[in-house]
């Protein structure tokens, strides 16, 4: 069906809007999300499904970008409120067993993981569905195809859905009304190559929309992504640079941090929207990113 509503939900993550999305297509019987969210914002979650008069046990299925907290730790519980949870080959046991994504994930953030990501519960074996790379997903009259995205997350799909692309992170990090966007690097499977492969298979697919997960949908899917490519050369060819002095992680952190700012002043973004940027995109983790891609990952 052409021109399927799509509505936004604003997850109002850590109180802050425009931050986390998560996407509702609703057609017939089929109540859709694209990424759960955190466990921290199911209350705004609750709160976007009751807009629409749904509850979260009206959701009837939910296609993860990939398992980072931010996009699938609220999983586990729609799972188990009868919502079928789909995810990459690679992801889906980390979703069946999420210890050892927990435990990776307490080691960065300590004792703030609850307050910012909430509950991370296993995905009920039952209502998990692995598709493959360009497997169709029909749900009702509702077709998505998943897209192996590899560069962010090894275990990335974008799913493409009519005119529209839902990126995950693999197509950036954007607020609205800004032609601005950051590319997130977190490690430990950040990899230039691969990424600037997944746009080049994304630019390739007819779709004129983009709607990544940070933050909305928006018209220019080409600019998005040709910007998101001289982003990514631009941040290689600096840490080529930078890594020539062999600085320690804390100097790579400071030094990014400080590129950051100098980009943001320079594109006269505010202090709201250098905020949602840091939430969706955490400057120390990219640089801790960058910092693991040189050292493991360039030969690869």
């Amino acid at each position: 069906m052409a021109n399927t509503r799509i509505r936004t939900i604003d997850l109002n993550f850590q109180g802050k809007t425009q931050a986390i999305a998560s996407y509702l297509i609703r057609q017939g019987d089929a109540v859709v999300l694209i990424e759960s969210g955190p466990g921290s914002t199911l209350a705004g979650l609750e709160a976007g499904l009751a807009e629409e008069g749904l509850s979260p046990r009206d959701v009837t299925h939910v296609l993860l970008t990939h398992i980072h907290l931010d996009h699938a730790g609220a999983a586990g519980w729609l799972s188990r409120q009868g919502a079928e949870i789909y995810v990459h080959p690679i992801g889906a046991p980390h979703m069946l067993n999420p210890e050892k994504l927990i435990a990776s994930a307490t080691r960065i953030y300590g004792d703030r993981m609850d307050q910012l990501w909430g509950e991370f519960l296993p995905v009920v074996a039952s209502q998990l569905t692995v598709p493959n790379d360009a497997e169709e997903i029909v749900i009702g009259n509702l077709h998505f195809l998943p897209v192996h995205t590899p560069g962010h997350a090894e275990h990335h799909y974008a799913y493409i859905f009519e005119d529209i692309c839902f990126s995950g992170d693999v197509g950036g990090v954007r607020i609205p009304g800004y032609l601005y966007l950051r590319a997130p690097m977190p490690p430990p499977e950040l990899h230039f190559g691969r990424w600037r492969e997944s746009l080049k298979r994304l630019r390739g697919m007819k779709f004129s929309r983009i709607a990544p997960t940070h933050f909305g949908v928006f018209d220019d899917a080409s600019w998005q992504l040709g910007e998101l490519d001289k982003t990514l050369a631009a941040m290689e060819k600096w840490l080529e640079k930078v890594m020539q002095r062999d600085p320690s992680i804390e100097e790579l952190r400071d030094e990014f941090t400080l590129w950051m700012q100098e980009e943001a002043s320079v594109k006269e973004l505010s202090e709201d929207v250098v905020r949602a940027y840091s939430l969706a995109n955490p400057v120390a983790m990219s640089a801790d990113g960058l910092m693991r891609y040189w050292k493991k990952g360039r030969g690869t």
